[in-house]
């Protein structure tokens, strides 16, 4: 069959197009494939299928024959595979491949500690309780013993209010 476009060339590449239900179906040769803009149609979705299939196909190999690249426990992806991509797989990538990573890291923002901003919940410490407020706390928790009727337990923290008075108990 002739190519559609050219009418010169055999065509080798067949196109079908549904566009709102209605099919279209092309037939061109690799140079008026390659002119209209479907020389390479797997660009745009991050692999290539030589990667494809040859990653199908390392399962299938002995792990010998694969040789000992150091690859992440989470994510499978191997330093070689970062660089060819230009991205990290996952966030243990950074901790499995951190001696490699750190220099290129260094070099793109300078340094390697964080000097910017951090969020407040990060280093906010919790407020220190005054003895007042331990005094009330444990005022309120002794009324519930009493309430319950755990006279025992009313009784340690009734202590424990006095030794924080400083054992000068007005009642």
């Amino acid at each position: 069959m002739l190519c559609q476009n050219c009418g010169k060339n055999e065509a080798n590449t067949h196109i079908k197009q549904i566009i709102n239900g209605d099919m279209a179906e092309s037939h061109l040769c690799s140079e008026c494939a390659s002119h209209l803009g479907y020389s390479d149609m797997f660009s745009g979705f991050g692999m290539d299928l030589s990667g494809f299939f040859g990653g199908l196909l390392s399962d299938m190999l002995p792990t010998h024959a694969l040789g000992s690249i150091k690859r992440c426990e989470k994510c499978g992806c191997s330093f070689e595979d970062i660089v060819r991509e230009g991205k990290v797989g996952c966030a243990e990538c950074y901790t499995t491949f951190y001696d490699k990573l750190q220099p290129s890291i260094q070099r793109i923002h300078g340094k390697i500690k964080h000097s910017g901003k951090v969020s407040r919940t990060v280093n906010e410490e919790k407020p220190v309780e005054t003895t007042e407020e331990k005094i009330a706390k444990l005022k309120l928790q002794m009324d519930e013993a009493v309430q319950k009727q755990e006279f025992e337990q009313a009784a340690k923290i009734r202590d424990e209010i006095k030794a924080l008075e400083g054992g000068s108990n007005n009642e």
